[in-house]
C-alpha cells in the first residue's frame, strides 16, 4: 500500500513547517530581543556616565576657578579670615570631600576648620603634586576620588592655589541604582513579551512584526531622544529638555528621571554661573563679570564704529582695615553694603545709562562710564569721582556708632591711557595708589609719569633689599642735651643711605618704602642691634656717665609682637646695659592699638629699656593717654617747637605738654632746637632734654667719640 501526499498531509507539513518557522521566528526574535536589551542598557550606561562625568567635571570647574578668582586679593592680603569664609561656603556644598587653599610652595594655608590644624602642612597625597605645580586648571580623578585644582592669580602672577575634592561615591551609586533599575525593568518586560509571544502560537508572525514595530516607536526612538539631549547637554547647552511622556511604564519613568536630571543640571549650572558672576555680599558684577563686560565693551568701541571713549573709576575705601579691626567682620559688610548703596546712587544718578558697578573684593570697587551723547569721558568721570568722594565722606551709621570713611578713586581713559582691558585696569590701580599717596579722600586721573614713579619706587625698593649687605646703610647719631646744665646726656641713631647712583637718599623717602613694603621688619632689627652695639663702645668707660643711644621703632615691628625678644636678644649680644637703651615709638602707632602696645611696652620697660614717645602732639590723641599708655618720655614734635618764638599758640601747647608730663613723671625731649631763643625758652618752661642743629648734627661714630672724648674702637 502506496503513501499518498494528500491534502491531510500537506496540511501537516504546513503546520509542521509553519510550527519549525514558528520556532525559528521565536528564536530569532528572542536573540533580537536580548540584543535589543543590552543596546538599551549600553546606551543608558553610556547616557548617564556620560552626563554624569560632564556634570561633575563642569561643576567642579566653575566652582573651582571661580573660587581662585575670588581667592586672589584675600590671599595676596593674606586675609585668612576672608580666605576661611569662601573656603567654609565652598565646603558646605554637597558631595565636596574637602577645600585647600595653599601657597607656591604646596604649603596649606586654609582648610575651612576654625583652627587651620594642618596650617603649614605640606600637601603630599597622590593628587598634590600636580595640583600645586599646575599653572592651570587642573583634574585629576581616580574610582571615588575627583581633584580640582586651580591656580590664585594676581595678574598673571601666581600666588598659590585652591583644591577641591569631590566625593564621587553618590554619583556612582546613583549611576548603579539607575542602572539596575533599567536592566530589571527591560527583562520584565522582555519576559511579557515572550509570554505573550507563547500565548499566541500561530499568530507569532503578526505579534512579532507588532513586537518589532512597539519596540522601535516605545523604546528605541525614545532612548535615541534621550541620548540627543544628553548629548546636547554634553555640549554646553544646559537648557536642552528631555522629552516629555506620559507613559507609566519603566521607559517613562526613565525618560521623567532624566528629564529631572536635566532640569537639576540647568538649575545648578545657573546656580554656578551667579556665584561666578556675582559679588556674594553686595550682589554687584564681581571681577570675572566686569573684566568680560569691559572686554566685549572695548569690541564694541572699535572700528568701523568709531571709538567712543570710556572711564574707568577704581574706588578703594580709606582705612576699612580699621572698622574690621575696631567693629568686627560683621560691622565691616554691613559698611561694604551702605558704600555699596551709597556709589550705585551717584552712578545711577550721573553714569549714564551704560554705566556699571562691580565689586572686585574687600573694599575696592569699580565703576565704568561710557558716555552715550557724545560728552566728554573725563568731564563725566570727574563729576561722578567727585559726587562718591562727597558722598563717602558722610558718616555711616553702623551699630549705632558714627563711621568715619574716604574713598580714594583713580581713573583711567580709553583709548587715551590703554587700549586693553589689563592696560586700564593696570593704569586705574596706578592712579587709586595716588590718590592715596596723595593723602586719600580723594581722586586722581592716570598720567604717564605715574608710571615712571612707580618705577622708581620699584627700584627703590630692590636696591633697599640690597643696601645693607651692600655696606651702603649706615647710622648717624644726634647728640640730645640736657637742659638744665647743657650736658651731653645720650644721642638718637638716624639710618642713612648713600647709594653710589642715587646719592644720599632721604629718610623720608626710603623710610616709607620700607614701611609699606615690610622692608622695616629687617631693617629695624638690623640697626638695633649695630645701635647698641656702637653704644656698648661708649657705655663701657670708665668715670663717665653712660650715655644712653635712641632707636626708632616702626609701627609694622609694634605690631608683630616679637619687639620684646628682639631687644632682649639684642641687648644680650651686645652686653648693652639695659638702662642705656631707650626706644621710639611714634604716638599714632601706640595709640592705633593701645591694650596690645600697652602690654608690649610693659614687658619692655620691665628689662629697664625705656621707652619714649616720638612726635608727640601730632597724632590728635590728647594727653589724656599718657596715662594709660606706660612711657618713660615724650618728644615734642619740632613743628611746635618751631615757632614757639612766635606763634602763642604752639608755646601755650608746648607749655601744657611739658606741665603734664612732668605732673606724671615723664621726661621732656624737644626736637628740632635750631635757635637760641628757642633753646633759652625751652629751658625756662622745665623742658628736660633737647635736640637739634644749633646743639649739634647727626655724627658719624667716630665723630660723637671724639665728642665723647673716647678713641674710636677698631672694626672688624
Amino acid at each position: 500500500m502506496s503513501f499518498r501526499h494528500g491534502l491531510q498531509a500537506q496540511f501537516l507539513m504546513l503546520i509542521g513547517a509553519a510550527l519549525l518557522v514558528v520556532l525559528a521566528l521565536m528564536a530569532l526574535l528572542l536573540e533580537r530581543q536580548q540584543a535589543i536589551q543590552a543596546e538599551v542598557q549600553v546606551l543608558g550606561r553610556e547616557v548617564m556616565e556620560t552626563v554624569a562625568a560632564e556634570v561633575v567635571r563642569r561643576r567642579g570647574k566653575g566652582l573651582v576657578e571661580p573660587l581662585a578668582g575670588a581667592l586672589a586679593n584675600p590671599l595676596y592680603y593674606y586675609d585668612l579670615d576672608e580666605v576661611g569664609q569662601l573656603v567654609r561656603t565652598a565646603l558646605a556644598q554637597p558631595d565636596i570631600a574637602y577645600v585647600q587653599v595653599f601657597d607656591t610652595e604646596g604649603l596649606l594655608l586654609h582648610d575651612g576648620s576654625d583652627g587651620i590644624e594642618g596650617y603649614g602642612r605640606r600637601l603630599d597625597d597622590r593628587f598634590a603634586p600636580a595640583a600645586v605645580t599646575a599653572g592651570v586648571t587642573t583634574i585629576q580623578q581616580d574610582a571615588s576620588l575627583m581633584d580640582v585644582s586651580a591656580p590664585i592669580l594676581i595678574g598673571r602672577e601666581r600666588i598659590g592655589g585652591v583644591r577641591v575634592g569631590y566625593d564621587l561615591r553618590n554619583y556612582h551609586a546613583t549611576r548603579d541604582r539607575a542602572l539596575g533599575d533599567l536592566a530589571g525593568r527591560l527583562e520584565a518586560l522582555g519576559r511579557r513579551q515572550w509570554w505573550w509571544m507563547g500565548l499566541l502560537g500561530v499568530g507569532l508572525m503578526v505579534v512579532a512584526a507588532a513586537g518589532l514595530w512597539f519596540i522601535q516607536r516605545a523604546l528605541v526612538r525614545p532612548i535615541r531622544e534621550l541620548a540627543r539631549s544628553a548629548g546636547e547637554i554634553e555640549s554646553g547647552n544646559f537648557s536642552a529638555h528631555f522629552p516629555a511622556s506620559g507613559r507609566r511604564d519603566e521607559l517613562g519613568e526613565l525618560m521623567r528621571a532624566l528629564g529631572r536630571m536635566g532640569h537639576s543640571v540647568e538649575r545648578h549650572d545657573r546656580e554656578i554661573r551667579h556665584l561666578a558672576y556675582t559679588d556674594p555680599l553686595t550682589g554687584l558684577a564681581n571681577r570675572l563679570a566686569f573684566r568680560e563686560l569691559l572686554e566685549a565693551r572695548l569690541q564694541d568701541t572699535r572700528p568701523p564704529a568709531g571709538k567712543r571713549p570710556l572711564a574707568l573709576l577704581f574706588a578703594d575705601i580709606d582705612d576699612f582695615k580699621r572698622v574690621n579691626d575696631s567693629l568686627g567682620h560683621d560691622a565691616g559688610d554691613e559698611v561694604l553694603l551702605q558704600v555699596a548703596a551709597r556709589i550705585r546712587q551717584v552712578v545711577e544718578q550721573l553714569g549714564g545709562e551704560r554705566a556699571v558697578l562691580a565689586r572686585f573684593g574687600g573694599d575696592e570697587f569699580v565703576v565704568l562710564v561710557e558716555p552715550d551723547d557724545g560728552s566728554d569721558a573725563r568731564a563725566v568721570a570727574t563729576r561722578v569721582a567727585t559726587a562718591l568722594v562727597e558722598a563717602l565722606a558722610v558718616p555711616l551709621q553702623v551699630h549705632d556708632r558714627d563711621v568715619f570713611l574716604g574713598t580714594s578713586i583713580g581713573i583711567s581713559l580709553f583709548p587715551e591711557d590703554a587700549a586693553s582691558v589689563t592696560g586700564l585696569m593696570k593704569n586705574g590701580d596706578i592712579a587709586m595708589y595716588q590718590a592715596k599717596v596723595a593723602g586719600k579722600d580723594c581722586f586722581r586721573f592716570y598720567s604717564r609719569s605715574m608710571d615712571q614713579a612707580v618705577e622708581r619706587w620699584v627700584h627703590l625698593e630692590q636696591e633697599l633689599r640690597v643696601a645693607w649687605e651692600r655696606g651702603q646703610l649706615s647710622i648717624a647719631y644726634q647728640p640730645v642735651f640736657r637742659l638744665g646744665d647743657g650736658a651731653l646726656v645720650g644721642a638718637e641713631a638716624l639710618l642713612r643711605w648713600n647709594h653710589p647712583e642715587l646719592g644720599l637718599v632721604a629718610p623720608s623717602v626710603f623710610i616709607d618704602v620700607a614701611e609699606q613694603t615690610g622692608l622695616i621688619s629687617v631693617l629695624g632689627p638690623q640697626v638695633l642691634q649695630a645701635a647698641c652695639a656702637d653704644a656698648a663702645t661708649w657705655c663701657s668707660a670708665e668715670g663717665t656717665e653712660p650715655l644712653f643711644v635712641s632707636v626708632n621703632v616702626s609701627p609694622r615691628q609694634l605690631r608683630g609682637g616679637d619687639l620684646p625678644d628682639v631687644v632682649s636678644r639684642c641687648l644680650a649680644e651686645t652686653g648693652l646695659s639695659p638702662h642705656c637703651l631707650h626706644l621710639e615709638l611714634t604716638e599714632t602707632a601706640v595709640i592705633g592699638d593701645e591694650a596690645n602696645a600697652s602690654l608690649m611696652l610693659d614687658q619692655l620697660r620691665a628689662t629697664g629699656v625705656k621707652v619714649w614717645l616720638d612726635d608727640f602732639g601730632t597724632g590728635f590723641s590728647g594727653l589724656s593717654h599718657l596715662r594709660r599708655v606706660p612711657v618713660d618720655g615724650v618728644k615734642i614734635d619740632r613743628s611746635f617747637v618751631a615757632d614757639i618764638l612766635h606763634d602763642p599758640d604752639d608755646l601755650a601747647l608746648t607749655t601744657a605738654i611739658i606741665a603734664m608730663a612732668h605732673s606724671l613723671g615723664i621726661t621732656v625731649v624737644a626736637e628740632g632746637v635750631e635757635k637760641e631763643g628757642q633753646y633759652a625758652l625751652l629751658r625756662e618752661r622745665g623742658c628736660d632734654l633737647a635736640q637739634g642743629y644749633w646743639l649739634g648734627h647727626p655724627l658719624a661714630l667716630p665723630e660723637l667719640l671724639a665728642l665723647i672724648g673716647q678713641p674710636t674702637p677698631p672694626r672688624a
